[in-house]
């Protein structure tokens, strides 16, 4: 049997062999793109879980101050029903406003669904030393309506807008001065401890204070001076805030009363 006669034969004998005994590359998949699968769609109606947040005892459980809250547009969706029924917290700032434009997308929602749960509310306004004052008391004035407050007007103080100090001053004191005249008290100021020993330290002793210092131990100022207010974490858990949450709590034996808004 010739060469021939013999690649012949073993050419049948391999065709005649099942499919499956013969290497098939597999089939790709054909990749469609912008055709989502019917189970990703959301329903037009579908409502967002509220959150729930792991069972935990907070501070506000285990102690006889009052607590609260402050919010902003970084806290998203809030269900305040949820935080209504479900927690200690007595009252809450809400952002308003920032320098001499911003609005917080957030706070006319809020401030109306916090008052409707049983919260007492106030706002703040972030406060920008190389803005304009008057710019930024406009802006303030047009959300922190005096008929819609619970609570005195707070000014969140956290930068010098590198300016010095005597500069940062003379804009702050200035600034703080329109907001007494057209609410006709003073406001609280927030800001930290560190920034407050650094740059404020014995020029605001006729102002309430709520200090920021996130450590288990109460915040003490370089000049010794009273505080009213301490936000002890930034870092805090509610039911019906996704995510966290700036907690508060008055000091010793200061109360609600001392900042409620006088109509």
């Amino acid at each position: 049997m010739n060469k021939i006669t013999i690649y012949l034969a073993l050419f049948l004998l391999f065709c005649t062999l099942p499919t499956s005994a013969q290497t098939v590359e597999p089939e790709q998949p054909v990749e469609v793109f912008g055709q989502p699968e019917q189970d990703d769609a959301i329903a037009d109606d579908e409502q967002p879980e509220v959150p729930v947040q792991p069972s935990m005892v907070q501070c506000e459980d285990t102690c006889s101050h009052i607590h609260g809250i402050d919010l902003s547009h970084y806290q998203g969706n809030v269900f305040w029903h949820v935080i209504g029924d479900n927690t200690n917290m007595a009252y809450v700032y809400l952002k308003a406003t920032e320098g001499g434009d911003r609005i917080d997308a957030t706070f006319e929602r809020n401030i109306k669904m916090a008052q409707q749960h049983g919260l007492r509310v106030g706002s703040y306004h972030f406060y920008r030393p190389r803005t304009d004052q008057l710019r930024q008391l406009l802006n303030f004035r047009s959300q922190c309506l005096p008929s819609e407050q619970d609570l005195i007007p707070m000014i969140d103080i956290e930068t010098t807008g590198g300016l010095t100090t005597d500069e940062f001053c003379d804009s702050l004191f200035y600034f703080l001065d329109l907001v007494e005249d057209a609410y006709h008290q003073k406001p609280l100021l927030y800001t930290g401890r560190n920034f407050y020993n650094k740059h404020l330290q014995g020029k605001v002793d006729d102002y309430k204070l709520m200090i920021a210092m996130y450590t288990t131990e109460e915040p003490v100022l370089a000049d010794g001076r009273d505080i009213q207010m301490w936000q002890y974490t930034g870092r805090g858990r509610i039911e019906g805030v996704n995510g966290y949450v700036d907690k508060s709590r008055f000091m010793g034996r200061h109360h609600l009363r001392e900042i409620r808004f006088r109509h």
